[in-house]
């Protein structure tokens, strides 16, 4: 197997007369970058950028990763370029890629030679649909109303190259020797050729291959929020996230360069995307034994890699397990000393384990590092800082930090630096006390869905906090935080009656605009349990959905609602 080489002329001309299997290379870098060779895998896909679609693919791929993983401008912008690359050098021969697909089909004097132009003609559509998908998720992650209409009609045109490929290497019912891609290369012989088909390892590559982006295309469409579907739905493609799951559990277990990015995905889903906005209309352990699974069945081959054990800290903070989830996440930084970007990942998980752990002091060191070293939402790391700083009883320094985000505050139309804004202005222009930041940490907590990950004993010593706030302008979020506190102790009558007091505030609905409607939706996922309440909580959800609007986070609680009844409709209790 070849290895990477400098890219001088004399190189650059071997590379040409020299073949090299770039299946099996890009595949040998996938694994290098997730067991931590992060330079040594960039480095093998540069030098083989231009050696074929394939390697440009995988050094595009771990740009996307180093901007998926950051979210900072400008790495989106050069995980754009590179994408836009990679999708030129597919179409490059010829004025298209089914052009170049015929005209190959009609050239070619003998079967072998037009089997291996079918696999690179299909190869090159599948990673120019991949390529737009990523660059839809890069419009999805500005959260603007112009960047989901621009990524719904960047994913159309991967959708239909994507069901193309799939129904070329999809086995119809005639069987094996009468695939899409044999048919092709069949046809395209005279009669008294006798057609050699394409391989059935080349095939099983392919179609992992045309999986795994087949099925993040489906959880990229489960993402949209409920009021964007109707689009969606105009631009010619439904979400179906089981059909999607499956796929991704195909390509996962295929010998194709994107199996270990595969099992990356169903990682990222289960134990990140399903807790954060309850698309299983359960609770957050919704994927936690399908994540276990995975990462027992990878542990052999990545021991000692930094993303892997990262997600195994996921899992046990999904657990509950706090501690351990702390000390896999110091592991996962120090494996990472050389990649920057997982190294932030880690120190948000470090920063936010702190938190639930009531460590306001740790919470505070984590978010301090990010707010000076990262360069997506500084306004956003600001504002952790400073609660958490309050939190520990140093007002002053918290009071300096909030006039730091609102200086830091840039994007207006992001519901998290808006949300981050209003929120420092408010605590640096009042009475600022110990008690109201501890009470601004467990309002993230509870808003970004962390309450489900903390202990019987870390949920009573936050009751007993959260009760003793007199401050008349934080009653509703006082009721709305103590009913979500006797939810997660299944404590439904208590909890009933909190929702209910938050519910019908009105004296804190100006600086507090999200308690109302996200009250309605607590108190009905509450009511919902209960055979005999079923209809009166659906009525609630459709009322926090329908009554409010223009509040904190609401896309956010959209998104929970349309899962929440999507759950009841299925006959399942959310």
């Amino acid at each position: 197997m070849a290895a990477p080489a400098e890219t001088t002329p004399g190189s650059v001309e071997d590379a040409k007369t020299e073949p090299i299997n770039d299946a099996e290379l890009a595949l040998e870098g996938i694994n290098m970058l997730l067991n931590n060779g992060f330079r040594e895998s960039d480095e093998l896909f540069r030098t083989y950028r231009n050696h074929s679609p394939l390697m440009s693919f995988g050094a595009s791929f771990v740009s996307f990763l180093n901007a998926m993983m950051t979210f900072e401008e400008e790495k989106m912008q050069m995980a754009s370029e590179d994408l836009k690359a990679t999708e030129k050098l597919c179409e490059a021969e010829n004025v298209g890629v089914l052009k170049t697909f015929k005209n190959r089909m009609k050239r070619s004097g003998d079967s072998h030679r037009s089997g291996l132009a079918a696999v690179d003609c299909l190869q090159r559509q599948i990673i120019i649909a991949d390529c737009q998908v990523y660059l839809a998720v890069l419009s999805f992650i500005k959260q603007e109303l112009s960047s989901y209409i621009k990524g719904g009609w960047t994913l159309r045109k991967a959708w239909k190259m994507y069901n193309k490929c799939y129904s070329e290497i999809t086995h119809p019912p005639g069987g094996r020797q009468k695939a899409g891609v044999r048919a092709a290369v069949s046809a395209s012989q005279s009669p008294s050729q006798k057609a050699e088909p394409i391989s059935g390892e080349a095939l099983d590559r392919l179609k992992g291959s045309v999986s795994f982006g087949y099925g993040l295309f489906h959880l990229c469409i489960s993402m949209v929020p409920p009021h964007l579907l109707k689009i969606v739905n105009l631009l010619g493609f439904p979400g179906d996230r089981a059909q999607g799951l499956s796929a991704l559990a195909y390509a996962s277990e295929s010998k194709d360069m994107k199996a270990p990015l595969a099992t990356l995905a169903l990682l990222w889903y289960h134990t990140v995307v399903l807790p954060f906005f309850a698309l299983d209309g359960t609770d957050t352990r919704g994927g936690l034994e399908e994540a276990k699974s995975i990462l027992q069945k990878r542990e052999a081959v990545y021991p000692n890699s930094s993303l892997f054990m990262f997600f195994k800290g996921r899992v046990q903070r999904l657990e509950c397990q706090i501690s351990s989830a702390l000390t896999s996440f110091h592991d996962a930084l120090n494996l990472a000393s050389d990649q920057r970007e997982i190294q932030h990942v880690c120190l948000y998980e470090i920063g936010w384990c702190s938190m639930i752990a009531l460590d306001y002091r740790e919470a505070f060191r984590a978010f301090e590092r990010l707010r000076r070293e990262s360069r997506w939402s500084q306004c956003y790391y600001a504002y952790l800082t400073g609660v958490c700083q309050g939190a520990t009883g140093d007002l002053q320094g918290a009071v300096s930090v909030f006039k730091d985000v609102l200086q830091l505050f840039k994007r207006r139309t992001n519901q998290i630096e808006l949300f981050s804004m209003k929120r420092a202005e408010k605590l640096r222009s009042s009475g600022l006390t110990k008690d109201l930041c501890i009470l601004s940490v467990i309002e993230i907590l509870y808003l970004w869905k962390a309450l489900a990950n903390c202990s019987t004993e870390t949920l009573q010593s936050m009751t007993q906090g959260t009760a003793a706030v007199g401050d008349a302008s934080c009653a509703g979020l006082k009721f709305l935080l103590l009913g979500a506190f006797n939810k997660c102790l299944h404590n439904a009558k208590d909890a009933i009656q909190y929702f209910q007091l938050a519910a019908s505030d009105e004296v804190g609905r100006l600086s507090n605009s999200y308690v109302q409607p996200y009250s309605c939706y607590e108190l009905g996922c509450v009511l919902v349990g209960s055979p005999e309440s079923v209809g009166k909580g659906k009525l609630l959800m459709i009322q926090a959905k329908e009554d409010y609007a223009g509040y904190d986070f609401e896309n956010r609680l959209h998104v929970r609602i349309h899962s929440a009844l999507a759950s009841i409709k299925a006959g399942a209790q959310p």
